[in-house]
C-alpha cells in the first residue's frame, strides 16, 4: 500500500484552505494547514510534507521568504536541510515581476487567484508524480563532460561536487540530457517537463534554465552545458573534451 502524500497548505483566507483541503482530501491526500508565515515555519521545523501550497501575502513571513528559506538562500539554516521539497506559490499578484520573482527564488509552480481548484489539485499531482516518477527507475545515470546524473537517486554532480537542484529543475535538467543537441522550444519544454496544460507564460522555462545555469556552470553567462538558441530555445550540448 502506497504512503498517503502529505501537502501543507499555507493561505491566511480560511475560506480558500478548506476549498483546497477539500478537494485535495477527495483526491486522497492527507493536508495540514498554516495560517501565518511563523505558523507554516513551525510546522516545517517539525515535520516534512510531500509539497507545499504557499500563498505569497502572509502575515508575519510572507511565502517569499519561506521559500528563501526552504531553498536555502538565506541566514535561517533549520529548513535547508527540507529545500528539494516542492512549491506551489498562490499570489493574487498578475505582474510578472512578481511571478519570475518567485520562480527564482526555487518555487517549482505558481498559481494566480482566482484559481480552479481543480488545476491546482492537477499541479499538485504532477509535480509529485514528477518528484519520483517510475518511468525513470530503470534508468542509468548519464554522464556527459564532467557532469553525471543518476535518475534513480535524482543526483546530479558536475566534476564529482553534488548539486543540489529542486525537483522541477531537476525535471528539467533531466529532459535535456535524454536528447543532447536537440533543441526545444519554450513551449515544448512546459509540455514535456511540466506535464500540463500551462496557463501561465513561458518565463517560467527562461527562470528554470537560469537556474540550472547558475548551479551548473562556472560562468553562467557564458554556459557550457544548456545552450540557448536564438529565436528558438534550448539545448543540452556537451562542451567538447581537451
Amino acid at each position: 500500500m502506497s504512503k498517503q502524500r502529505n501537502i501543507l497548505v499555507v493561505d491566511d483566507e480560511r475560506t480558500i484552505r478548506e476549498v483546497v483541503r477539500r478537494y485535495l482530501e477527495v483526491e486522497g491526500f492527507a493536508v495540514t494547514e498554516a495560517e501565518t508565515g511563523p505558523q507554516a515555519l513551525s510546522i516545517l521545523q517539525d515535520s516534512q510534507p510531500d509539497l507545499i501550497v504557499l500563498d505569497i501575502m502572509l502575515p508575519g513571513v510572507d511565502g517569499f521568504a519561506i521559500t528563501r528559506r526552504l531553498r536555502g538562500n538565506s541566514d535561517y539554516k533549520p529548513l535547508s536541510a527540507q529545500g528539494d521539497i516542492p512549491i506551489i506559490l498562490l499570489t493574487a499578484r498578475s505582474n510578472e515581476v512578481d511571478r519570475v520573482a518567485g520562480l527564482e527564488l526555487g518555487a517549482d509552480d505558481y498559481v494566480t487567484k482566482p484559481f480552479s481548484p481543480r488545476e491546482l489539485v492537477a499541479r499538485v499531482k504532477v509535480i509529485l508524480r514528477r518528484a519520483s516518477p517510475p518511468e525513470i527507475e530503470s534508468e542509468q545515470p548519464l554522464e556527459f563532460a564532467g557532469l553525471s546524473l543518476d535518475p534513480r537517486s535524482r543526483s546530479v554532480t558536475v566534476e564529482g561536487k553534488g548539486v543540489s537542484l529542486t525537483a522541477k529543475e531537476f525535471d528539467l535538467l533531466w529532459f535535456l540530457l535524454r536528447h543532447p543537441s536537440q533543441v526545444f522550444t519554450r513551449q515544448q519544454l512546459l509540455d514535456q517537463v511540466w506535464g500540463y496544460e500551462f496557463y501561465g507564460d513561458e518565463s517560467t522555462v527562461t527562470v528554470h534554465v537560469r537556474r540550472l545555469r547558475e548551479k551548473l556552470e562556472p560562468n553562467p553567462s557564458k554556459p557550457n552545458y544548456v545552450q540557448t538558441v536564438w529565436g528558438v530555445g534550448y539545448k543540452f550540448e556537451a562542451p567538447a573534451e581537451e
